[in-house]
């Protein structure tokens, strides 16, 4: 864990070194402002796009493996660096430094597989507060260095520092054995880094364009098509970039809509109090401390971060991620309601920062535990990694947000033009606004809960360690794959072992303690479940898991004169797309495949009469007799009816 903590801490103290340097860069490199500006972008675009990237291969190739990649490849781009004095090879540096970015989903994707499951909310919290520690000494380790070094300094600190951590990863950490192996999706990583590079150009670089223009609406145009096209792409690879089917679980897509959110908002808490901080005494309200006090005051922010990880992890043992989250955006949001009122002074504005930390420690503390508990073990990685991307999105989005407001909102005092007080109470507000729509989107995961999640967390008590991966297939009679399929793997005591979702080919993984036997549990909506014991060897592969019969949809047509042979029968969703059609035999039955769960329209009609019913599909054979009746108004007659069990 402590091992781990050090990436999260490089990896904030590469990115926040360089920002109070800012204004000071164009004259250091002779450019101007807005090339100087590149620094912070090229980090956050290259971070965007290795974090996908980088733990789809942890998750196929090794976890350390790729943590020490992206390690070295920061180290290199620390080297660079402070080797170099032009604005090019320096915004190359930087990009190479941002591949940091993806150590933090890597390493906890670690801390699942080394760690007891009631251990994991410690380590993930002590990894959150690490990025908080890095943040916290970066600051005023700036303020020293602009004070008494020459600025290439801070490339040579990251470096060193990159380095005593690699020297750990390497001599610490050992590989772990949940590895898939099979075929990368360059395809997939090619068209989604460009996406991603489009959108998140718009969004840090729209300030400068102007956000109307025809170089920012490109971008963002751009990049939302190709995402667009991106998604098809990833349900029909065999192993995709990102697992969208994963990805659109209803708690893994709200935990991800909550990192976003949640990304705003704790890099609003930093923005904002460090110009609270820094603006001169003469617009009204800043204090005018220079960069080394300005860090030394945000330091408590960081301290917090520190004090809350036994205590969200405490908390999460206690009564869940959900409720973690939900009471860490409640105090996120109050504490930003109080900073409209109470940002006066020194004091109010520490304290009102220390307590947005407070509550952002506890969501950070959540989130990725809520992503653990969901996924399967060969997923951690790349589906952490989602979620940590969609966290920096959300802190593009701040800064630009905060950008646009603070232009628009000024004041003028003598020759000087500063951002009104006013624009900081508008983010403050927009920043509670988004921590309320968290706590709704947690109060929405505990009535929204999925048998799987509840499942898993009673199930999931066995301290075994997974020492492999193996494979399989989930196929029909007919040898088609069935996709949808889920595999889900106990020990013969009923201990929770992994599960795994099938791809566009039928194709599975799962992870296991090792060679022995296993009770396998196969389902798929429209097919009746499979269960078997099996035997699994080292490094063998499941034969493939047959479903044998369909679940069907039956019935009987009749009138007033008996079965009605030749009618039609259209079974169609409330929202009007036709799902199947069929005809009825010589008795007026019918059959038709069982559709996936939810709410129908079942009609069944001839040249004179038309009948239809509202029926709900849950997860087994319906039996649904249809009578079609005369009616005065054009012959026809609609019911509702509740759907019947087949025996």
């Amino acid at each position: 864990m402590a091992t781990l903590a050090l990436t999260g801490t490089v990896v904030s103290l590469q990115q926040t070194l360089v920002l109070p340097l800012l204004p000071e860069l164009p004259s250091l490199l002779n450019t101007t402002a807005d090339n100087a500006s590149w620094l912070v972008t090229a980090t956050l675009l290259f971070g965007a796009v290795s974090i996908p990237t980088v733990t789809r291969l942890a998750d196929m190739f090794g976890k350390k493996r790729m943590m020490m990649v992206a390690l070295a490849v920061m180290v290199l781009g620390s080297v660079l660096g402070a080797a170099s004095t032009d604005l090019v090879p320096i915004v190359i540096a930087r990009a190479m430094q941002g591949v940091g970015l993806s150590l933090i989903p890597v390493g906890i994707a670690i801390l699942r597989d080394e760690l007891p499951r009631d251990r994991i909310p410690l380590g993930v919290a002590l990894m959150s507060a690490s990025l908080a520690i890095g943040s916290g000494a970066g600051l005023p380790l700036s303020g020293l260095i602009a004070a008494h070094l020459d600025w290439h300094a801070i490339f040579w600190v990251t470096g060193v520092v990159g380095a005593v951590v690699l020297a750990a990863v390497w001599r610490v950490i050992r590989e772990s054995p949940v590895k898939t192996g099979g075929s990368f999706d360059y395809r997939g990583a090619i068209i989604g880094s460009v996406a991603l590079t489009a959108a998140m150009l718009a969004l840090s670089k729209g300030a400068h364009w102007g956000w109307t223009s025809g170089t920012t609406l490109a971008c963002a145009g751009a990049g939302v098509a190709l995402l667009i096209a991106w998604v098809p792409l990833e349900l029909r690879v065999r192993n995709p970039l990102v697992n969208v089917r994963i990805a659109a679980r209803p708690t893994i897509l709200l935990a991800n809509v909550a990192s976003l959110l949640l990304g705003f908002a704790m890099f609003a808490n930093m923005l904002v109090t460090t110009q609270l901080l820094q603006l001169p005494v003469s617009s009204g309200y800043g204090l005018g401390y220079d960069v080394l006090n300005t860090g030394l005051w945000m330091t408590p922010i960081a301290l917090v971060f520190g004090v809350m990880a036994p205590v969200s992890a405490r908390v999460i043992r206690r009564f869940g991620p959900v409720a973690t989250l939900m009471v860490g955006t409640l105090v996120m949001a109050g504490s930003y309601v109080a900073r409209v009122y109470l940002s006066d002074n020194l004091w109010q504005i520490v304290v009102g920062s220390v307590l947005v930390g407070a509550g952002t420690s506890m969501t950070y503390a959540a989130l990725p535990t809520l992503i653990i508990r969901a996924v399967p073990l060969t997923e951690s990685a790349s589906a952490n990694g989602l979620n940590t991307l969609l966290r920096y999105i959300g802190t593009a989005l701040s800064s630009a947000v905060m950008a646009a407001v603070t232009t628009m909102t000024t004041i003028r005092v003598a020759d000087e033009v500063f951002p009104a007080f006013g624009a900081f109470t508008v983010l403050f507000w927009i920043s509670a606004g988004a921590c309320c729509a968290t706590a709704i989107i947690a109060l929405a995961m505990t009535k929204l809960r999925e048998p799987r999640d509840e499942l898993t967390e009673e199930l999931d008590n066995s301290e075994q360690s997974h020492e492999s991966v193996v494979g399989g297939q989930v196929m029909s009679k007919s040898d088609r794959p069935i996709r949808h399929a889920v595999v889900t793997v106990f020990t013969p005591a009923a201990d929770h072992i992994d599960w795994g979702q099938v791809d566009s080919a039928g194709q599975f993984s799962v992870a296991v303690p090792g060679p022995g036997r296993y009770l396998l549990v196969t389902a798929a909506d429209g097919w009746t479940p499979d269960s078997r014991l099996i035997d699994i060897e080292a490094g063998g592969r499941i034969d493939a898991i047959v479903l044998k019969e369909r679940l069907m949809m039956a019935g009987t047509v009749v009138d007033a004169s008996g079965p009605v042979c030749g009618a039609n029968v259209v079974l169609t969703r409330q929202t009007g797309e036709v799902v199947g059609t069929t005809e009825t035999g010589t008795i007026g039955d019918y059959r038709m495949p069982l559709p996936q769960n939810g709410r129908y329209i079942i009609t069944a009609f001839t040249s004179s009469l038309a009948t239809a019913h509202a029926v709900t599909i849950w997860g087994s054979g319906r039996t649904i007799d249809i009578e079609l009746l005369e009616s005065p108004v054009q012959g026809s007659t609609a019911r509702n009816i509740d759907a019947v069990s087949a025996p």
